[in-house]
């Protein structure tokens, strides 16, 4: 499991950059970024690599963050890699509320999910792992 930096973020002009140089400005390094949007808002995903010294600095810039654990799974960049992962979790009856991929330097995609139920995170990572994925922990991302 690692942490993941949610934002709610207005769909202002500057908005993005803004956020994305209070992190830099931080010292943060983000390995991925994700952006949903409504028309009023914009919901911002971001793995990082001090996720909580991250939502201290979004925290005194005035953002709305929350830090949220998810799953990483290291994916073989390849066609249906994703594919096999996702059928492991519908197999075992798991639903995704939500994921993204972002690319690792090892050659993997990296895909972050939550799951639904809470309660089957662990039951999650064990259908994971029981079909040969690698579940990936905060140092193992930098």
């Amino acid at each position: 499991m690692i942490k993941q930096i949610s934002v709610f973020l207005e769909n202002d002009k500057g908005r993005l950059a803004a956020l994305c140089r209070c992190l830099a400005d931080a010292g943060i390094n983000m390995s991925a970024l994700s952006i949903a949007d409504t028309p009023e808002y914009g919901l911002v995903r971001i793995v990082c690599n001090e996720a909580d010294k991250a939502k201290a600095a979004l925290d005194a810039a005035g953002y709305r963050a929350r830090v949220t654990k998810v799953t990483a799974v290291a994916v073989p960049n390849r066609p249906g890699g994703l594919a096999e992962l996702l059928e492991t979790l519908d197999e075992a009856d798991i639903s995704v509320e939500y994921g993204y991929c972002f690319s690792h330097q090892d050659g993997n995609a990296i895909f972050a999910l939550k799951v639904t139920d809470a309660a089957q995170a662990a039951e999650a990572v064990f259908a994971i792992e029981r079909a040969g994925f690698q579940i990936l922990e905060e140092g193992e991302l930098d």
